[in-house]
């Protein structure tokens, strides 16, 4: 997997080009510090996966996430940061980021993550997704979880794994139509208030297993 790493801080890009390179798997193409910088250097190497930090000095990871996937960069981009903000995480999401990562991850944890994301899984990281499962801000009703049909609950779990209506529809064969009809059902039986709460119900109450 050809990988890219965008980071304004020297110290942090060694240190993932030197866990990267341990990897058999994984070849480090190029590193960035600004968006300029990485926009020139995706559109250069191509690579596989990008890791982008949150913030690059007075500059935002997740803008120039959008502006790279605007220019129709093909990429799978990860949110490498210290931050487990939820509007952060909620946003980076909504743009299609294939993985959301803390700093503060152990290296086997990211090795395993990106590994997963190289083989087309998302990957949230357990420590963002438990801070916000204890924000006041989440809402979700425990209590109704076992009125979830088998196939509501196969519609969660893939919901879980960040994946789009379109690719529930293919996943589970049935109509994207359908999806949406279980989709509404799954919020409205949970509480929920969008399916970005409703990936989160389903990582942090064991919906979904990572292997």
């Amino acid at each position: 997997m050809k990988v890219v790493i965008v980071d304004d801080h020297p110290l942090v890009r060694k240190g993932l080009k030197s866990l990267l390179t341990l990897d058999g798997s994984m070849e480090v193409l190029g590193e960035a510090t600004n968006s300029r910088e990485a926009l020139h250097l995706f559109s250069s190497v191509k690579p596989d996966l990008a890791i982008v930090d949150l913030r690059l000095g007075l500059e935002s990871g997740l803008d120039l996430i959008e502006e790279a996937l605007g220019q129709g960069i093909e990429c799978k981009f990860v949110v490498f940061t210290s931050s487990s903000n939820e509007e952060n995480f909620r946003r980076a999401k909504e743009i299609g980021v294939a993985g959301y990562i803390l700093k503060e991850a152990f290296p086997d944890e990211l090795l395993n993550a990106l590994r997963m994301i190289g083989r087309g899984r998302k990957y949230y990281d357990p420590g963002v997704l438990d801070m916000i499962m204890k924000s006041s801000t989440f809402y979700g009703n425990h209590d109704y979880k076992e009125q979830l049909t088998p196939r509501e609950k196969e519609v969660l779990i893939e919901m879980g794994k960040g994946f789009s209506n379109k690719e529930i529809s293919k996943s589970l064969f049935i109509t994207e139509y359908t999806v949406k009809k279980h989709v509404s059902q799954v919020l409205a039986k949970l509480n929920l208030a969008d399916r970005t709460r409703a990936a989160l119900y389903a990582n942090a109450n064991g919906f979904v297993t990572y292997v």
